[in-house]
């Protein structure tokens, strides 16, 4: 069972502070915590949840900031979410092509990426099964081919 913590103020005019889930397995980096804390955005809430999901789905995902993004990592680069676009929450898979299963929420046709996007935070918590399914499918890519 996770720990529940007060990040943040909440947004809007209250003075209150949102809660987050964290599970034990989550290993967050200060410089992410850091780009979030920092970050301007109208979809941060619906971004943090979204690194919340990804680092909670496997005990071995890490974080890192890269291209100037959260940038989640196993064994190479999972996904990074693309803070550039402000009407959705745009989360791009690296390798999204080469993911086992199948994923109905990743788009894109290209030969490598793929992108999952949400319209905002309940958006996020909607699909939150699909996007676990998809971090999990790339850990186990991972773990049968290495």
């Amino acid at each position: 069972m996770g720990a529940r913590v007060a990040v943040g103020p909440a947004p809007g005019p209250s003075t209150g502070y949102r809660v987050i889930e964290l599970t034990p397995a989550m290993k967050k980096n200060p410089e992410v915590t850091a780009f979030f804390r920092t970050l301007e955005h109208p979809l941060k809430d619906a971004m943090e949840q979204v690194r919340t999901i990804m680092l909670g789905a496997d005990s071995r995902i890490t974080e890192a900031i890269k291209w100037k993004s959260p940038t989640f990592i196993y064994e190479g680069n999972i996904a990074s979410i693309e803070p550039r676009s402000k009407k959705h929450v745009s989360v791009l898979f690296h390798q999204g092509a080469a993911l086992p299963g199948k994923h109905p929420l990743l788009e894109g046709g290209g030969e490598t990426v793929r992108y999952m996007r949400f319209a905002d935070l309940e958006d996020v918590k909607k699909h939150r099964s699909h996007l676990e399914a998809t971090v999990k499918a790339w850990c186990f890519l991972k773990d049968r081919s290495g």
